[in-house]
């Protein structure tokens, strides 16, 4: 088995809805966030009674992993060659003589069946959380590629760690594709990493308190969509240290030998500059 991919790549998606444009927002929609429920459909706050105690942009990372697998073989088969007619006793194809035989009646062909095949794995993965996300429209918004993970300090914002590792999810992807071949001779047995690509995604969140009632609730916006969660996570205080590159897009020997152990793999790797696909 030959496995290839390509060097890991970084990017910022660039944010459609600005920090001004979020806040106005949230102030309009500000009694929304302690009013969604059936249960709470009677205790709709006034205007006046809710603030916004708190606020932050955050930049929230996802992993996107694209794996193809492509195999190419031979193999030998036999075709039953069924014979309806009484009458028919030998068949001569390309100068060989076939004697009909058996109930129902047949005879056998050896043929050589050239086969090719291949499957494609793909995730959008929480990078936080680890679980899968519907996220695929937001590999359609601009992406600004980021040479240094460890530099990047964006003018306005906290930047989320990514916790999940690469290895974790491409091993699971390549999973679905590796398969055991009914073949007389391989020609190709190839997967292929296509893409190992991380991206921050943007998201405003607000904190509201409601006064008269001394609560509290977190609605955030989606950067890019606009649109509102209303029951949003905590707001941040603080940030773990970010993990580096080298831990981050951690695809190698060993760690595909995880997935296929024995050491029998070639594999080989293909230098991309960053956000050369872009």
């Amino acid at each position: 088995m030959e496995i290839k991919f390509t060097q890991g790549c970084v990017f910022v998606l660039k944010e459609t809805l600005s920090w001004e444009q979020a806040k106005e927002q949230a102030w309009d929609k500000k009694t929304r966030v302690f009013s969604s429920g059936l249960g709470k459909l009677f205790t709709r706050p006034k205007t006046a009674d809710v603030k916004i105690s708190d606020q932050e942009k955050r930049w929230e990372p996802f992993w996107h992993v694209r794996c193809t697998s492509s195999y190419v073989y031979d193999r030998t088969r036999h075709y039953q060659i069924p014979i309806t007619q009484p009458q028919v006793r030998t068949v001569i194809i390309d100068d060989r003589e076939y004697i009909p035989g058996g109930d129902p009646r047949n005879f056998t062909l050896v043929g050589l069946e050239k086969c090719r095949e291949g499957e494609t794995a793909e995730r959008i993965v929480n990078a936080v959380t680890g679980e899968p996300e519907d996220w695929a429209h937001y590999l359609e918004f601009e992406a600004e590629p980021l040479p240094g993970l460890p530099k990047w300090a964006p003018d306005e914002g906290i930047v989320v760690p990514a916790k999940v590792r690469a290895s974790t999810i491409v091993r699971e992807a390549l999973a679905t594709l590796i398969k055991p071949l009914d073949a007389d001779t391989i020609h190709e047995d190839l997967l292929t990493i296509e893409g190992v690509d991380l991206y921050f995604r943007p998201v405003y969140a607000f904190e509201f308190h409601w006064k008269p009632k001394e609560r509290t609730a977190v609605a955030e916006f989606d950067g890019l969509t606009g649109n509102l969660i209303t029951d949003g996570a905590s707001i941040r205080e603080t940030v773990d240290k970010m993990l580096t590159p080298e831990v981050l897009f951690d695809v190698g020997i060993d760690a595909i030998d995880l997935l296929v152990p024995g050491g029998g793999i070639a594999i080989k790797l293909a230098k991309a500059a960053s956000g050369a696909r872009k």
